[in-house]
């Protein structure tokens, strides 16, 4: 059989324990020396290099014969195109889930479940819009008893949309409501276990099994139930309700994440119940998509096929909410992984949906078409951990006029297309750049564009829009213009776009010696045209695939490009070109940018981007693209804010208070901050967060800096005043810039 090696980034497990299933430690690959295990009936060999420094996992053909090698520790069906991942069907009510079926929408209703009727309405809202599947609140017996009457009211009213019952610290009130709802999800940081402390806890093995009995006693009878009702269940991790035990053991990570829901679908099997779905929610888009890869590499060494619930918790509202969702849920879409999803956003629930079934329909129509490339070798990217690679910044050559150190931005760059038009009012660009303005003259800030596309130059004798470029030329912003516009037209200092077929005929050695290229490349090229770039020394690269490709992946084509830069020590800046279409919907375009290059973004793969849309307005191109990258975790340009969607258990008016304190603190990028309705989503929830909004009673809010209370009960009023002072008091404050 062939096979061969590759590094991975994970230290090596000394041990493997069927029944604990991981061993005590962050990490993913299990390996011992030259030794075996076995899996799901086959056996998977896991070796050692004789470098204790470094790990090495087998490659195995990526299919019967293939001379392609992939890694063992798969994470989805196919690398080279999206198939969707293989699963059991999973009854919830009358509702399907699972890969023989459509992908599942869903929201949660926002009311106090005790309020009958409000949340009758609202769940009949929420079945009008399309949702697949309701979750409600239920954190006590009152709430229990009132699922009763909700559930019957809907039904006499004809709407049979299965219901879940959302459960945290509550067994008893989840047997209750069982006995009703469609479907329980457990959340099992909380269930078992007591509120996380945050506290570092010594185990022995002894001590943990123990809390493995405990945990098995108190859940037992919940899965007897779901059983003798034929109900469906959700263990759902989140990223930052992680039990004491957990972290202790495994580490605040996604490592911790997939053992914590693995301990309880154990119980399950055990049992004999199988009506379940897993799901791995963080409010970081890169963590979500590392978590869930693991569980489904897990689970494919185990041999299961449980479908998956896909979310990313607290991702706020607006173009921000919808992009964050977009990255991290699209990203697995992508690569087949996903049966039911939630766009969670700090707004009403059934604007929920629409968002969603957007994100589903693009789902189902790349695995429909199996959207990708031809088969290819990846071993350079990291499925599980991120390691960013950067490209080469420009890096300035003796001789040159301009300082080209600054067309792109070492956290990740914005690029924008700019207008013949826009040059007219040379004003209103540099602002609409985003670059300050000092006595009618343009300067670089924070969150100034990098370069532009200038697809067509002013005439040589428009002298007005050629100074208007020369300013820009001069605090290091570069302008791109097409190889036939810079013969015809030349620009000083120009960077010039060409394509493969203009590098391979030589058309560009027409131009000046010492010009810079940028170089368009559409990633599904054959390795043959793509060794051209071995002998160009471009400046950047733009990965250009048309929007209206069927049969091609724009996330597997860049893939396979940057698997052959990688093999070939190529270390080009690669800017995401994205070309949409005239008449895109905004949301659209937010969740196809957020998807395509996000997607790409969260394994490290990228520089920045170039998004385009003729019709749509220049300032909400230039939002949404460093929105993609902050929420990529790259260039931080604003406030960043950790902001759960409400439920029956907030204790606030979350929209109205969210705007009030995103209206007062916008203007301070670096800082992350949290609002959250309860405790429920409070310490733990935030775990990016620098400082906390968290409702503590009604009428009342606690402030955190991190994971700890610093400030209980202040009165509502003013605790957004008192938030401000607490940033202050960390020296974290900047006063808002004056408007001009």
């Amino acid at each position: 059989m062939a096979s061969g090696t590759v590094p991975t980034s994970f230290s090596s497990l000394k041990t493997w324990d069927s029944n604990l299933g991981f061993a005590k430690n962050v990490d993913f690959v299990r390996v011992s020396d030259l030794k075996s295990m076995k899996a799901a009936k086959k056996r998977v060999s896991i070796i050692r290099n004789s470098n204790p420094g470094q790990d090495i996992v087998e490659l195995q053909p990526a299919s019967p014969g293939s001379p392609l090698l992939v890694p063992r520790q798969k994470y989805c069906e196919s690398l080279h195109k999206t198939v969707r991942r293989k699963t059991s069907t999973v009854m919830v009510g009358n509702v399907a889930l699972g890969s023989e079926h459509p992908i599942r929408i869903q929201t949660m209703t926002t009311t106090d479940t005790k309020d009958i009727a409000g949340t009758v309405e609202q769940v009949m809202r929420i079945a009008d819009k399309g949702a697949d599947i309701v979750r409600i609140t239920v954190q006590g017996k009152k709430e229990a008893d009132a699922c009763f009457e909700i559930k019957n009211t809907l039904v006499q009213k004809n709407y049979n949309i299965p219901l879940v019952a959302d459960i945290h610290f509550a067994p008893t009130v989840a047997l209750r409501v069982a006995e009703c709802f469609d479907k329980i999800r457990v959340n099992p940081g909380n269930f078992a276990d007591r509120r996380a402390q945050f506290e570092q806890l010594e185990y022995t093995e002894d001590d943990y099994q123990k809390e493995l009995e405990h945990i098995e006693k108190v859940f037992t009878p919940l899965v007897e139930k779901c059983k003798k009702y034929g109900r469906a269940m959700r263990i759902g991790t989140n990223h930052g309700s992680l039990s004491d035990r957990i972290m202790s053991y495994y580490g605040d990570s996604p490592r911790g994440m997939v053992e914590s829901a693995f301990e309880f679908a154990r119980i399950c099997r055990k049992l004999d119940f199988h009506n379940f779905v897993f799901s791995m929610k963080a409010s970081n888009p890169v963590i979500m998509v590392q978590a869930y890869r693991l569980l489904v590499a897990e689970m494919y060494v185990q041999g299961w096929d449980y479908p998956l619930h896909l979310g990313v918790t607290e991702a706020g509202e607006g173009e921000d909410g919808r992009m964050k969702s977009a990255i991290g849920i699209g990203t697995l879409l992508q690569d087949g992984l996903g049966d039911t999803i939630r766009v969670s956003l700090t707004e009403p629930p059934e604007e929920e949906i629409d968002p969603c079934r957007r994100l589903a329909n693009l789902g189902m129509r790349a695995s429909e078409l199996q959207k990708g490339v031809e088969p290819f070798e990846e071993k350079n990217r990291r499925y599980f951990d991120f390691q960013r690679r950067s490209g080469q910044l420009p890096v300035q050559k003796e001789g040159e006029e301009m300082d080209y150190r600054g067309v792109l931005h070492r956290d990740g760059s914005v690029l924008m297309s700019v207008s013949l038009d826009q040059l007219k009012t040379p004003e209103l660009l540099y602002k609409s750049l985003a670059a300050k303005l000092i006595v009618g003259m343009p300067f670089k800030d924070l969150a100034t564009v990098d370069s532009i596309l200038l697809r067509e130059l002013p005439p040589l004798d428009d002298a007005e829009a050629r100074l208007a470029l020369k300013r820009l030329v001069d605090i290091s912003m570069g302008v791109i213009t097409p190889l036939s516009e810079q013969l015809t037209k030349p620009l000083p200092n120009a960077l010039v776009l060409v394509n493969l077929k203009e590098l391979s005929t030589g058309a560009y050695k027409l131009l000046p010696q010492g010009t810079r290229l940028v170089v368009s490349v559409r990633g599904d090229e054959s390795f043959e045209e793509l060794d051209i770039l071995k002998g160009v020394d471009a400046t950047m690269l733009l990965h250009d695939l048309p929007y209206t490709e069927d049969k091609v992946s724009r996330v597997h084509a860049a893939r396979r490009l940057f698997e052959f830069l990688s093999d070939n020590s190529l270390n080009f800046p690669v800017i995401h070109h994205i070309q949409f279409p005239n008449g895109i919907h905004r949301d659209d375009l937010v969740i196809g940018a957020g998807s395509d290059a996000g997607a790409l973004l969260v394994d490290g793969l990228g520089d920045g981007l170039l998004l385009e849309a003729p019709d749509k307005d220049f300032e909400f191109i230039r939002n949404t693209s460093f929105n993609l990258l902050q929420g990529c975790r790259m260039r931080n340009t604003k406030t960043e804010y950790v902001s759960c969607p409400s439920c029956g258990r907030t204790l606030f008016d979350l929209q109205e208070i969210s705007a009030e304190i995103r209206e007062k603190t916008s203007h301070l990028p670096g800082v992350s901050i949290a609002i959250m309705g309860c405790i429920v989503n409070g310490p733990g929830e935030m775990a990016d967060a620098d400082f906390g909004y968290v409702g503590g009673t009604p009428g009342k809010i606690d402030l955190y800096v991190g994971k700890t209370v610093v400030k209980r009960g202040i009165e509502m009023e003013h605790a957004t005043n008192a938030l401000i002072d607490l940033i202050k008091e960390h020296g974290r404050w900047v006063d808002p810039p004056a408007e001009e």
